[in-house]
């Protein structure tokens, strides 16, 4: 695709707005499916919580168990990802289609979760021993360590739709992570603001809905859309970066959305 960067203008970027509207259209049409995505993590959770003070006189078996829950958890969302892709992508999945991605899926969501189980003892264990020593190297310590645990959250928060549409080898993912936050670190931020909202969001539906599903799917979506930008550039590699046309890469996408009125959205049959 060929486009005519000067007749745009100086910045246009509808995409975010778009983002948001696909990701709810596509949540609306398929509340079923994703409040069963939830339904299943929301009981490792529970079970975690019945299970974890079982283990208060043995911190150390505790802390064996807590691990052993994350990567069941992180294997869990990586399979979820990979089957919510298909929301993403107008189309649909079913329970075979789960049990097949797990599969495939199951590396992934370990090695994230060793991952994010380092991260959670740098933060509960090095934090607040850097912060404790009183001295201003254990402040610039300290300090540090908390920002770069959250330069990680931002990247890797693509690590599972990566995962899903660009690589299954673990550095890789990582190094694409990483990427991704370097050339598009404010869509990076408003992506994280986005999840933290739908989870709040969340809080009364006790994580039913949007829940950890609903921010799999927006993430999925958000990596799916951002994707055009680079499928652009390289079919311009002379165009402006700060310039990207959104309003013409989104023609199809819209057509494919379309629009939906309130009662569309409740009486579809009726619209």
């Amino acid at each position: 695709m060929t486009v005519d960067t000067k007749s745009i203008p100086a910045y246009s970027n509808p995409m975010f707005g778009f983002l948001i509207k696909k990701s709810f259209y596509d949540l609306w049409d398929n509340l079923f499916r994703v409040v069963l995505v939830n339904l299943v993590f929301l009981a490792f959770l529970i079970a975690a919580v019945l299970v974890l003070p079982l283990f208060e006189s043995l911190p150390l078996l505790g802390l064996v168990f807590l691990g052993f829950f994350m990567l069941l958890c992180f294997v869990y969302l990586s399979t979820a990802a990979l089957t919510l892709k298909a929301i993403s992508d107008y189309s649909s999945f079913g329970f075979a289609d789960f049990f097949r991605n797990l599969k495939s899926a199951w590396p992934a969501g370990v090695l994230l979760g060793i991952l994010f189980f380092l991260g959670f003892l740098f933060v509960t264990m090095g934090i607040p021993f850097y912060f404790n020593l009183g001295s201003f190297l254990g402040l610039l310590l300290g300090s540090l360590l908390f920002w770069t645990l959250l330069i990680g959250i931002l990247a890797l928060q693509f690590y599972f739709p990566i995962r899903s549409r660009l690589d299954t080898k673990f550095f890789k993912i990582i190094k694409k992570c990483f990427l991704i936050l370097l050339d598009n670190s404010f869509f990076c931020i408003m992506s994280g603001i986005v999840s933290l909202v739908i989870l709040a969001l969340s809080l009364p539906l006790l994580f039913l809905l949007p829940g950890p599903g609903g921010v799999l799917l927006f993430l999925d979506e958000a990596l799916r859309i951002r994707l055009l930008k680079y499928d652009w550039l390289e079919a311009n590699p002379n165009a402006d970066r700060r310039k990207i046309p959104w309003d013409v890469l989104l023609v199809d996408e819209r057509e494919k959305t379309g629009t939906r009125t309130l009662k569309g959205l409740i009486f579809p049959w009726k619209d």
